[in-house]
């Protein structure tokens, strides 16, 4: 295991000189691309910055990587840690984290030049606990501008629709640190999937304010990364969506759960039609309280189409075509 290498560590740094944003990046077997990401960060137009890169126990030769950055630019801390996932590393960032605000950036992504000094500026301008953005994806063929705009900036409101049209990456939020000790937010360690989701949930459990910044400056890729956790077998994702409502479904007020638990079940509903046999077995009963709600959710037309059809005729034909529709159009 390397040292962690971090040329003005908090242990030798005045108060006064932490940083105004803190960047987390959590790397596993990322040498490939890692590159490209840290050096779109350092080519920021915003000053005041440091980089934190989470060496997760990769095998490969990131945590190297990670070094010479640290080497070569003070801007950069790496922390090396034993393999813990990627919550782990994220959680890990945001203890050792020094800045005003946080936000994440995951390896094989990518940034836009002005990306923290126009989320900086819109944070102190509106005094925001959390700035949303626009974001990219970058696919084979086309780029696509990502809307995420809320219809109201009300936390409430905000944490509800990051179950339907909001993104609930944590890669276009800036985040005012203090929040995550104030309101006790942590990541959960036995996720690998929706983290991101679960721990923005839980800050906007809370009266913070909130900021939206009509411009896209993260680049998603989905190209670069075959191993990426997006592309991880449906039966995995669909154990998480299920672990997911299991931790929500105890922690929201009942009034907050009862808005966003058709949601949950279309989440879960979607990945079991592309699982198949046995997991589409009484598909109809388990999701029963998801049908009444299909046509007023605001859920993509194709996920309604196949659910409407699978509760109507019989389940495991629709995941074939669910299955295959997934496969050509998965984000």
């Amino acid at each position: 295991m390397h040292d962690n290498i971090c040329l003005g560590h908090r242990d030798v740094m005045k108060e006064d000189s932490a940083p105004k944003i803190s960047v987390i990046v959590p790397v596993y077997k990322a040498e490939a691309y890692l590159h490209r990401c840290v050096d779109t960060l350092l080519a920021q137009t915003f000053p005041d910055f440091e980089i934190l890169l989470i060496d997760d126990g990769s095998p490969d030769k990131s945590g190297e990587l990670c070094d010479e950055y640290a080497r070569k630019d003070c801007r950069v801390c790496v922390y090396h840690k034993e393999n813990g996932g990627v919550s782990s590393a994220r959680q890990y960032g945001i203890d050792h984290a020094r800045g005003e605000y946080t936000i994440h950036a995951d390896p094989d992504d990518w940034v836009e030049s002005t990306m923290l000094e126009e989320l900086y500026k819109r944070a102190k301008d509106e005094d925001a606990d959390m700035v949303i953005c626009d974001y990219y994806v970058d696919e084979k063929s086309e780029t696509k501008y990502i809307v995420q705009q809320p219809s109201s900036l009300n936390y409430k409101i905000v944490m509800c629709e990051l179950f339907q049209q909001l993104h609930g990456s944590c890669c276009n939020k800036l985040v005012r640190r203090v929040c995550y000790d104030r309101y006790n937010v942590t990541f959960p360690l036995d996720f690998s999937y929706c983290e991101d989701l679960f721990v923005n949930v839980c800050l906007l459990l809370n009266d913070i304010k909130v900021a939206y910044l009509p411009k896209a400056f993260y680049h998603y890729d989905q190209i670069v990364n075959p191993s990426s956790l997006v592309h991880r077998s449906p039966i995995f994702l669909l154990n998480h969506e299920k672990l997911l409502y299991e931790r929500l479904v105890c922690m929201l007020p009942s009034d907050l759960f009862a808005k966003v638990y058709p949601y949950l079940l279309w989440r879960q509903a979607r990945w079991v039609l592309i699982c198949g046999k046995p997991y589409t077995h009484n598909f109809t009963e388990k999701f029963r309280d998801l049908k009444p709600c299909l046509s007023e959710m605001n859920i993509p037309f194709a996920h309604k189409f196949f659910l409407k059809v699978a509760f109507e005729f019989f389940p495991p034909v629709v995941h074939i075509f669910s299955k295959l529709w997934n496969y050509t159009h998965r984000r």
